[in-house]
């Protein structure tokens, strides 16, 4: 039975998150009514000219960075030439000749350990297409122009990923490199981010390459893995009966898990690349390109280690806070007021993950401040309100973000602090549940269990546990 090796590489489109198109005033704002947000720029019209937005440039390059290419410091656009719909001056803006950045490399770690360098052979900017509204009842298509004119990244990978495990890997590092620069939020749903499968297979040991395909319509990390594991056994499958792979580029329905062709793949000589006689060429002086790099953040790499080391935290907590931009800002700026990491860690890791998921929601979506869960963390701390209050208590911050303090005192939740009254409520509780009384006496150290829970009932939850132990053991013993 021959034995077949995956060989993949990616073309990962970002959308960069400028508020601004990149070569017009218009909105980059996601939704808003079709074709709002536009003008004679992004609409293609005759004789509207072009002007770059030097953002878009200060992401590639600060990206480019992140993943360790080299920057093309004199480079130029080029006109990509084709005919659809959705593209409405009939060509697109990239850069074929002189990409931005070139020969970099990502270093990844997959779920089962394995480490590798993947390789990035280019990234380049160009302008994102129209998007068109296919009518379901009727034969037509509409076409929205907001998204003509989004300034993109395209991250082309060299052909060095063999599973689909190494992919999701990559473009999780990506996502997370983008992420922390404030570059894009990369939301696959939303097709701020976009990943282009090429596969191909061959027997294990042979060093040439099979025929590739290309794979499009893929917006979740799982849909990218079933794609992979589709179109693998549909080659294999292929070669195994004798038939040829064909260069093509493939559309993947993932409630369906099949792929089918689209087109012929084009090579770059069907475009017809020229350099685009609008826009004058880039240059990136050392000064510019060094305040770009002194701006670069701590990435998650340098995060991860540095919250074990200086927070005292365990390294699983500190991957789940680190694999998350805002959930790592929210964890340093609660740590800064309240100095106490490793109970932060742990409102975050518990409490909140809970809520998020119970809400279906997203770190990003997150509204609480991190002013009110250092109070909280305080107030619990200072035994000013006992632990199921303060859950009760951290509800209503992570819904409406309301202050603590005030919150315990309108609503008389502060512990009873008062040991007269305390000892009194337990000396009545003992006295009305004798059998308990007798059962913790035999032996039944269990039976204290019940007494608290009385205790704490009786005192509306306002007591605190571990002094309602303390003092039902001294009158007990």
């Amino acid at each position: 039975m021959k034995q077949y090796e995956t060989v993949i590489g990616l073309e990962v489109h970002v959308e960069l998150a400028t508020k601004t198109k990149i070569f017009c005033a218009c909105s980059t704002e996601f939704g808003g009514a079709p074709n709002a947000h536009t003008c004679p720029v992004c609409t293609g019209m005759p004789g509207s000219l072009p002007v770059l937005n030097k953002k878009v440039v200060e992401h590639a390059v600060a990206v480019g960075l992140a993943t360790n290419c080299t920057i093309t410091q004199n480079c130029k656009f080029d006109r990509k030439n084709y005919f659809y719909p959705d593209n409405p001056q009939n060509y697109q803006i990239s850069q074929l000749y002189q990409p931005i950045c070139r020969n970099g490399h990502v270093d990844i770690k997959t779920e089962s350990g394995i480490e590798k360098s993947i390789g990035i052979h280019e990234i380049h900017m160009e302008e994102d297409a129209g998007k068109l509204v296919h009518d379901e009842w009727g034969e037509s298509s509409l076409v929205d122009f907001n998204r003509s004119g989004v300034p993109l990244i395209e991250i082309v990978s060299e052909p060095d990923m063999r599973s689909a495990e190494e992919v999701i890997a990559y473009l999780e590092k990506l996502r997370l490199i983008v992420q922390y620069l404030g570059a894009s939020d990369c939301k696959l749903q939303e097709g701020s981010m976009r990943a282009d499968v090429n596969l191909s297979v061959r027997e294990v040991g042979s060093t040439e390459f099979g025929t590739r395909t290309e794979m499009k319509n893929l917006n979740s990390f799982k849909a990218i893995a079933r794609a992979i594991e589709g179109e693998r056994e549909r080659q294999i499958d292929l070669i195994e009966s004798g038939q040829e792979v064909i260069q093509e580029t493939r559309r993947w329905d993932d409630t369906k898990e099949y792929s089918y062709a689209m087109r012929s793949k084009e090579d770059a000589q069907d475009y017809r690349y020229f350099p685009e006689p609008d826009l004058v060429p880039i240059v990136i002086s050392d000064e510019w390109l060094e305040e770009i790099r002194s701006r670069q953040p701590e990435f998650r790499d340098e995060k991860l280690k540095r919250y074990v080391e200086e927070y005292k935290i365990p390294e699983y907590d500190a991957e789940i806070l680190t694999g998350n931009k805002h959930l790592a800002d929210l964890f340093e700026a609660t740590t800064a007021i309240c100095n106490n990491p490793k109970k932060v860690s742990n409102w975050l890791m518990v409490e909140t993950m809970r809520l998020m998921k119970e809400n279906e929601m997203e770190p990003e979506q997150l509204k609480f401040s991190p002013e009110n869960l250092a109070k909280l963390i305080n107030m619990t701390e200072a035994k000013e309100i006992n632990s199921s209050v303060a859950k009760e208590v951290f509800e209503k911050i992570f819904t409406d973000d309301i202050d603590p303090e005030k919150y315990v005192e309108e609503n008389g939740l502060k512990t009873v602090a008062d040991d007269g009254a305390l000892r009194s409520t337990i000396e009545k509780i003992v006295a009305e549940n004798p059998q308990s009384v007798e059962d913790y006496k035999s032996g039944k150290k269990k039976a204290i269990g019940f007494l608290v829970g009385q205790t704490m009932k009786a005192m509306q939850g306002k007591a605190d546990p571990g002094m309602v132990n303390q003092i039902l053991q001294e009158i007990l013993n």
